[in-house]
């Protein structure tokens, strides 16, 4: 662990007070009320749902309503919203405040993925300057007392860098909180984050918290992070795949480099201790999904991250992938060496796919003006319409 005694200050995002300046960031499929619970039994934070469109949320698709749902333990509440048409995502937000759904609101601005991108959304969208400012204006303005923030890559590609001017534009109009994720979309997930980006965007705007994201694998890597770009926080991703634990790490982390004197063992699981970490998550899940059978499909893809660098066989894990109840996971965790200890490196590092540099999928001539074209609103609320499904 660092051996500065610097203390971290609490986070304020907006009336939100964070002691532990951590925030869960959105995954697909991932982050839902279920993981987010278990996540925070481990240690503290922000823990944000996964994207939900804004045509969807207006919609009310049955998909997006289940999604915006948080357990009455979850004391903040917090969206994420994806959506490329200022006037929809406006009414998506004033949705969620009219109806007290949730405490915090942030928006999507750092998606790579080619089928959000070729239609101008996500880490696309903040290239055209106009689009940008009336999407985070509106919402600021629907969302009055709600705090809204901003997640964002550093832009396009390294030819086509958006962050700072898309920090000062989100800054101008009220956000409480911008998150940078120090990376292009071109990267993807590839290559080492850039945290020089990150304090280079503290300087820019420096009345505003500035949260880093990018290759915070432990609780040393923050505070590292923190220290060496001056960041009020950071967002963690894949790092917690398969680690909820992760956030006891982070938190020990933080409290040590401010000088207290914590045990980390809980930062370094027995093979038993994993175990009951996926039969927790499973039970959550099981609670959320309202079917055991479904719960034991959805955790399967989370077992490999479980378990990397422990002495657990192929055929084990092939096993555990046909369990359809908690029962028959009951029987599988029993086989296993519960007091096998922490294997280490084995067990930490890079965990999902970081995937490959490419040339980002963009609308036809988007590169060519910072401001939206007239035939290129056709093609935002075409984006609207194909991201509607929850």
């Amino acid at each position: 662990m660092s051996t500065s005694t610097t203390p971290v200050k609490p986070l304020s995002i907006g009336a939100i007070k964070l002691d532990i300046p951590v925030v869960l960031a959105p995954m697909a499929g991932i982050t839902n009320t279920a993981f987010r619970r278990l996540c925070r039994e481990y240690g503290g934070g922000l823990f944000v749902s996964e994207m939900i469109t804004s045509r969807a949320l207006v919609e009310r698709t049955p998909g997006s309503m289940r999604l915006i749902g948080h357990h009455e333990s979850e004391s903040t509440r917090s969206i994420q919203l994806y959506g490329v048409d200022p006037t929809t995502v406006a009414r998506a937000v004033s949705m969620l405040v009219d109806e007290d759904r949730a405490d915090h609101i942030d928006l999507n601005f750092g998606c790579p993925v080619p089928k959000v991108t070729r239609k101008g959304g996500g880490a696309a969208l903040p290239w055209k300057t106009d689009l940008f400012r009336d999407i985070v204006e509106g919402a600021v303005a629907s969302a009055g007392k709600i705090p809204v923030t901003v997640k964002m890559r550093k832009g396009i590609d390294a030819d086509h860098l958006t962050f700072l001017e898309a920090a000062r534009i989100a800054a101008g109009a009220g956000v409480s909180s911008i998150a940078l994720h120090g990376r292009t979309a071109s990267e993807f997930y590839s290559g080492k984050a850039d945290w020089d980006a990150i304090a280079e965007l503290k300087q820019a705007v420096s009345d505003v918290p500035v949260l880093g994201n990018g290759d915070i694998w432990s609780g040393e890597d923050a505070v590292r992070m923190m220290d060496q770009t001056g960041c009020d926080g950071v967002v963690v991703g894949r790092g917690c795949l398969g680690r909820p634990w992760l956030f006891a790490d982070l938190e020990i982390a933080m409290r040590r480099r401010a000088g207290e004197q914590i045990d980390a063992s809980i930062v370094m699981p027995t093979l038993g201790e994993v175990g009951h970490a996926l039969r927790r998550h499973t039970e959550l899940l099981s609670e959320f999904l309202e079917s055991e059978e479904h719960a034991c499909r959805d955790i399967r893809k989370h077992v490999a991250w479980y378990f990397k660098g422990y002495p657990v066989g192929g055929e084990w894990r092939a096993r555990m992938a046909l369990v359809t109840s908690i029962a028959e996971m009951d029987d599988l965790l029993g086989e296993l060496d519960a007091d096998s200890p922490y294997p280490g490196a084995e067990a930490e590092g890079p965990r999902g796919r970081a995937g490959t540099p490419k040339r980002p999928l963009l609308p036809d001539r988007w590169l060519e003006s910072r401001t939206l074209a007239a035939g290129e609103r056709d093609i935002v609320a075409a984006a609207e319409v194909d991201a509607s499904g929850g």
